[in-house]
């Protein structure tokens, strides 16, 4: 009965406990330890603060990483805090290529672009690799995602683009090592002509947007990596989107895909969108988007302040939109965006290391 009522206490009431909190009752005893850092706990901390309204922001200053709050859709800066990167790799030198989970896969192309996974909440980490690219590193074509699969070992998909070639890998937290996987028909977009996006997670899905700025300009692709058979598919791009050229932008807004279009004909637009059912749904237009010109960039590196919204997009354009009362309700609910200079993201237990 003792050892049922403990474990009701971690359930119901650890689990809505921030990560920091949960740092501390560790090193109360060995019992405590062993019960808040297994597998089970730490996917029940994840669900439950990833249901809150409270989310992080980690960003790449010039000489730092801030973490700031985003609660309710709106940046909290009162409890900002300053992190050092592991092995104190200046910010300059990293990339994020996914978010999930509290977690980050992040590149540090200062040193042989060594693999690195992060959880910035409790400062573990883990290098995958620092063989990443035995070649010239291509920023825009190489990329990768996080994701558990159905043994709930956690993984790192790494997809490299190299003399026309796509290729990819995917490495176990729990055997410690990589395999080659096949990427099958989706093997033609390895060119320095196409760049790639991201990996954004949802539905047992990681998602890359793959455009084309060469020619044809304004080709674009959705590929589609199922975590559970670790197989690739090609999806439609929205097919309503009429203007062109025009390319896209991925995130999770209550745990569902979404993705933010940017378009230019007589003049620059960007839309909403939310998948389902194998298609496409506008949600929302945004307000007044306009191009950031260099100066504006090297001033915002927040992707919200003051009710503008940053996007990315895949050509290396960055995109300010004024959020209106109504769209900012809706963007309360994000999930995970990987924006200019970092990302979006929930404090968890979830650990690099088995």
């Amino acid at each position: 009965m003792e050892k049922f009522g403990f474990q009701v206490i971690v359930d119901e009431i650890f689990t809505r406990l921030s990560a920091e909190d949960i740092g501390r009752f560790k090193c109360l005893s060995k019992n405590f330890y062993s019960e808040l850092s297994s597998h089970a706990f730490q996917m029940m901390h994840a669900l439950r603060s990833g249901d809150s309204l409270q989310k992080k922001l980690l960003s790449f200053k010039d000489t730092s990483i801030v973490v700031d709050d985003v609660v309710a859709g709106n940046l909290d800066v009162v409890r900002s805090k300053t992190l050092s990167f592991p092995n104190n790799v200046h910010p300059s030198n990293l990339r994020i290529l996914s978010s999930f989970n509290g977690l980050l896969l992040v590149c540090n192309e200062g040193i042989c672009c060594q693999l690195i996974l992060w959880n910035p909440t409790t400062r573990r980490y883990k290098v995958l690799c620092d063989d990443y690219f035995n070649y010239n590193h291509h920023r825009n074509s190489d990329t990768g995602g996080i994701y558990f699969d159905q043994f709930n070992d956690l993984k790192v998909l790494n997809i490299r683009c190299y003399r026309n070639v796509t290729a990819a890998r995917v490495y176990s937290r729990r055997r410690e090592s990589w395999r080659t996987i096949n990427f099958g028909s989706v093997n033609n977009y390895g060119s320095s002509g196409y760049s790639w996006s991201t990996g954004v997670y949802a539905d047992k899905t990681i998602y890359f947007m793959v455009s084309n700025y060469w020619y044809p300009l304004g080709e674009r692709n959705i590929v589609a990596f199922d975590v559970l058979s670790e197989t690739f598919r090609m999806l439609h791009f929205p097919e309503s989107i009429v203007v062109n050229p025009c390319q896209g932008h991925f995130l999770t807004i209550a745990k569902r895909l979404h993705l933010i279009v940017i378009g230019k004909s007589a003049e620059l637009t960007a839309d909403l969108l939310r998948y389902e059912e194998e298609g496409w749904m506008k949600v929302f237009v945004f307000n007044n988007p306009r191009v950031v010109d260099y100066v504006d960039r090297r001033r915002r590196t927040n992707i919200i302040e003051d009710n503008k919204w940053l996007i990315t997009s895949i050509w290396g354009d960055m995109i300010e939109v004024d959020l209106s009362n109504e769209l900012l309700k809706y963007l309360q609910h994000v999930d995970n965006y990987n924006g200019p200079k970092g990302a979006l993201l929930i404090e968890t237990t979830v650990s690099p290391i088995d």
